[in-house]
């Protein structure tokens, strides 16, 4: 598959993922296989008035690639233009958020909002496309809500104005991510454009994945949540994708020597006292699925040092080693 002129190796990506997906999360899930990164959404308005936070967002790294940068916004101009200032941060290509539910985005006309309105959805995608050298996609949802299902007409829209790609949530802004989802407008996007199609929505694992290719037909599919505290979950679909093989899920002790490397990667990314805020929910999520994970998950939330980390992280594996 291809993005415009970026060639895509794999079948899996990470979905955007705001307070989640940043560069030590994108890196570990590149190392697992993952076809390619999206960047927490940067707010085109405060990129253009010069807001000093969107700098560590749209820092990309060499290591973790194709990497695309994620802007949202309602004003195709200055989206154009916060495209152009973007570009110095040497994105693979730029992607437009029309499916964001919270009400503090869709509430000011941005991320799923849009949809309301395809015509400036096509106007935006023009405008950005017209402004930077490099492709341009557009992430969107089922709908706006559950009486304006409108996926299709999004779709098109975006295409007329120059989309390289489209990716689709199966959900309506009012479902947020609450199921059920609904895979079949996927499919009916996928029918009704020439580009590339990126199917997200409850793909967890492997089998969910091949159950998305199957049912859509979309071009790839798109991980959020579910690797979460499993960047392997990108290994593990693309094995079973291409050979049918189900790849285990790495024992206790492999699972936190991952959650530590992601950490060493955070705190060399954000210096120590904002990665380990930032750290805890991952390590709560990385404990998911362990006999006490409550337990876990509390201790995980106090983490303040290196050392409170590797202690946590010793107590699982010995806790393990002692069961077996």
């Amino acid at each position: 598959m291809h993005i415009g002129n970026v060639e895509i190796a794999g079948r899996v990506a990470l979905a955007p993922m705001a307070g989640v997906a940043d560069r030590a999360f994108r890196r570990m899930c590149i190392d697992h296989g993952a076809a390619y990164v999206v960047g927490e959404m940067v707010s085109a308005k405060g990129l253009t008035y010069g807001d000093r936070k969107s700098d560590s967002l749209l820092m990309l790294d060499d290591a973790a690639r194709p990497a695309a940068i994620q802007l949202f916004g309602d004003d195709p101009q200055t989206l154009a233009r916060a495209a152009q200032m973007a570009m110095q941060y040497k994105p693979d290509w730029i992607d437009i958020n029309m499916g964001c539910p919270a009400p503090k985005i869709a509430g000011n006309h941005c991320g799923s909002a849009l949809m309301r309105e395809p015509e400036l959805c096509r106007r935006i995608i023009q405008a950005v496309k017209e402004a930077v050298p490099v492709p341009v996609t557009a992430k969107i949802r089922k709908g706006y809500a559950k009486d304006q299902v409108n996926a299709v007409e999004v779709a098109q829209a975006c295409e007329a104005g120059g989309a390289d790609a489209i990716t689709v949530h199966g959900r309506t802004r009012d479902q947020m991510y609450a199921p059920p989802v609904d895979w079949d407008c996927i499919r009916q996007v996928k029918q009704a454009v020439s580009v590339p199609v990126i199917g997200n929505g409850d793909v967890v694992d492997a089998r969910s994945a091949a159950a998305m290719y199957e049912q859509t037909g979309c071009d790839l599919v798109m991980v959020g949540r579910g690797a979460l505290g499993a960047p392997w979950v990108f290994s593990q679909i693309q094995a079973y994708l291409e050979h049918g093989v189900l790849l285990p899920t790495p024992g206790v002790a492999q699972r936190m020597t991952l959650l530590m490397r992601q950490v060493e990667w955070m705190i060399a990314y954000k210096g120590e006292r904002v990665a380990f805020l930032e750290a805890r929910k991952h390590a709560a999520w990385y404990m998911n699925g362990l006999r006490g994970a409550a337990a876990l998950r509390r201790q995980a939330g106090e983490l303040r040092t290196w050392e409170d980390l590797a202690r946590l992280c010793q107590q699982v594996i010995q806790a393990e080693e002692e069961r077996a």
